[in-house]
């Protein structure tokens, strides 16, 4: 299991890497500047990667350095849009209406979660790499085109305190608020716990429970399929429940897919191992789209882009944290004990969002 374990284990930290280096940077620019102004640029840089990309390729010159500077290069604006984009919701949109903006923003982010890889997968195998690269292109730049259409927010400009200064208030505004804290810390043991899992899955569902290449592939589709029908049903369940128990469903659906895995062990099918993805894809969008409005209502505007981005940078810091645990804990003991990790750190988080003051909302709370 050994090989399969290490290469979950770089595969986790190539796409936690960008995260960990610039979320904090990036913050501090949205604190500072246009946001909107930063979602055109990292979109721009998003778009200029891929170029580069394809041209390389319709030159024959691409190769892995070339191909990894230019990820890297991509990577830097999908770090400034994830943050700068929850702090511009609420420059633009009714507090009333935060849960219905970051509903359609998570329901657009999952759909291309769950489609973007077959449909690039279907356009290489159809009409080769460079086709699929010009399609990404094509649609990077109309992004822009859609992103400078929207509305001038007011910008905050400077504060007039240094960099570490700005940083050091909002971390204290994290630690200290009864609200926040909690959801922080709930949502570091479910990454950790998370990544125990990615570590091992495709090792113990191909060694394990048997399953062929396609089948492993399906399960993993599943979860994104589980995103999509999470954020597709969110409205409906905001109707129906108070605003604490919206956020609560996410951990618990997290522990009640780590409960399904764990009984793989004893009934090892594919059934089982889709539900489980299923449940990690649906319960999680729904705590990304209540803990995004309860985050966006409850922190000054001027501090939103730090607040988003140290809870960025501590969630991702837990990955790697979690892909290590799960990487020595399966080469000492088996892949059993490993599922058997991940479920107690799925249950530590859900007790602790539990415990905190955040089950007993009724409603959107009002800011400080």
């Amino acid at each position: 299991m050994e090989p399969g374990v290490h290469l979950e284990e770089v595969e986790g930290l190539g796409q936690t890497l960008p995260f960990l280096l610039l979320s904090i940077p990036a913050g501090l620019a949205v604190d500072r500047a246009s946001r909107r102004g930063l979602m055109v640029g990292a979109e721009i840089l998003r778009a200029l990667s891929l170029v580069a990309i394809m041209l390389l390729l319709a030159y024959g010159q691409l190769n892995l350095p070339l191909l990894a500077a230019l990820g890297f290069l991509g990577a830097i604006g999908t770090v400034v849009y994830s943050v700068a984009a929850p702090a511009l919701i609420p420059g633009i949109v009714p507090r009333a209406q935060l849960g219905a903006a970051n509903r359609w923003l998570e329901l657009a982010r999952s759909a291309a979660y769950a489609g973007g890889p077959a449909l690039g997968g279907a356009l290489v195998g159809w009409t080769g790499a460079p086709t699929a690269y010009a399609l990404a292109t094509a649609l990077s730049i109309l992004a822009v085109l859609l992103l400078a259409g929207l509305p001038k927010e007011p910008i905050a400009g400077p504060s007039g305190r240094n960099l570490l200064q700005d940083l050091g208030e909002g971390a204290r505004f994290v630690s200290r608020h009864e609200l926040l804290r909690p959801i922080l810390v709930t949502a570091v043991f479910f990454n950790t716990a998370w990544f125990v899992l990615q570590a091992i899955y495709v090792a113990y569902a191909v060694q394990d429970l048997g399953l062929s290449a396609t089948e492993v592939g399906l399960t993993l589709g599943i979860y994104g399929a589980g995103m999509v029908a999470g954020a597709w049903i969110a409205p409906a369940l905001s109707r129906r429940l108070p605003f604490g128990a919206m956020i609560v469903i996410g951990p618990l659906g997290g522990f009640c897919a780590a409960l399904v895995m764990l009984l793989t062990l004893w009934f090892p099918t594919v059934l089982l191992a889709g539900l489980s993805f299923f449940l990690f894809g649906a319960g999680p969008i729904l705590w990304s789209i209540t803990t995004m409005t309860l985050r966006q209502a409850v922190t000054p505007q001027a501090m939103l882009g730090r607040v988003s981005a140290l809870i960025m940078t501590a969630t991702f810091g837990a990955r790697p944290i979690g892909a290590a645990i799960g990487a020595f804990v399966a080469a000492r003991f088996g892949a059993p004990a490993c599922l058997a990790v991940a479920a107690i750190g799925f249950l530590v988080q859900l007790l602790v969002i539990s415990a905190s003051t955040v089950p007993r909302l009724r409603e959107l709370p009002e800011a400080a």
